[in-house]
This record gives C-alpha cells, sequence and structure tokens, in this order.
C-alpha cells in the first residue's frame, strides 16, 4: 500500500491519541470528514493500522515490576519452539515475545507483574515448567527511560 504525505499525519495523530474524534482528525490534518474517514477505513482495511487499543496505567493497578527475561532452549527445533510459542502466548503477564538472535538465548519475554513473590511463583510455577527451557536470564526494569508505543514514520514521504 502506497501512503502519501496525508496518510502519514494521519498515522501520526491516530498514533498519539487513538480516541480522535473523525472529525477533529480531518481538522487537525486539514481534510473535510468525509475523506478523512475514507482514508483511515482504507488504513485499516489495508492492514497499517492493525487495531485499536486502551493503554492502562500498569502502577495505578499496582502491577509495579516489568522484567526482561531471556529465555534458553535444549533444542532449536520447530515443535520446540512451536511449544514454547503456544504455552507462552496464554500467560497474561507476558506483554511482549521475540525469538532473538546474537544473545546466548532464543527468546526475549517482557513480563509485567504486581510484585517479586508473583515473579517467584510465575518463573518456578510457569516458565521453569515450560518443555525444553534450559536457561533463564531475568533483568528488572528500574526505571523506563523511554516508553512509548508510537512507531517513527520519518521514513515515508
Amino acid at each position: 500500500m502506497k501512503l502519501d504525505k496525508m496518510d502519514r499525519r494521519i498515522l501520526e495523530e491516530m498514533q498519539f491519541n487513538g480516541r480522535i474524534s473523525n472529525l477533529e482528525l480531518a481538522e487537525k490534518i486539514g481534510l473535510s470528514p468525509s475523506p478523512c474517514s475514507r482514508r483511515v477505513r482504507q488504513l485499516e482495511e489495508g492492514g497499517v493500522i492493525d487495531r485499536h487499543v486502551t493503554l492502562l496505567n500498569q502502577s495505578v493497578l499496582g502491577l509495579k515490576m516489568t522484567v526482561l527475561i531471556l529465555i534458553s532452549m535444549d533444542r532449536h527445533t520447530p515443535e520446540r519452539f512451536e511449544n514454547f510459542e503456544a504455552v507462552v502466548k496464554t500467560y497474561p503477564q507476558v506483554v511482549e515475545c521475540s525469538l532473538i538472535t546474537g544473545q546466548d538465548a532464543d527468546y526475549i519475554l517482557k513480563v509485567v507483574l504486581p510484585d517479586m513473590e508473583y515473579y517467584q511463583e510465575f518463573l518456578l510455577g510457569k516458565l521453569t515448567r515450560i518443555e525444553g527451557v534450559t536457561g533463564v536470564h531475568s533483568s528488572f526494569v528500574m526505571r523506563k527511560v523511554v516508553d512509548k508505543t508510537e512507531v517513527s514514520l520519518d521514513h515515508l514521504v
């Protein structure tokens, strides 16, 4: 899908405020409401806009701990990876899971939890029990320096 300058402006505004009304969005980017709505619909149908979400304040909800966990697997087979990924997808505490290279690990997980006791239960009761997991290395986030959901669109147009 080819994106123009107007599409980029729409995407920038919607990344910053997903609840923006079509009327307000149209005013901000200098389009009338109908063409603006049509463009947004095309971006959704074209898969550029993946989904609309609500971001929650973790701290207010008592989720004070973010942990980055490196996972090592015993075998590098499609079946082993598929099993691990299927199990990890069922854990609501895991907000990101990526297969990685360049480390002594196979996966990196971003996990959000309330406290150390909950982390211990999660680690010992769930993660280390997944078939094929041979190593776990955890790093605890002390402070988020950059914490955003917007992606750069500088490479467009």
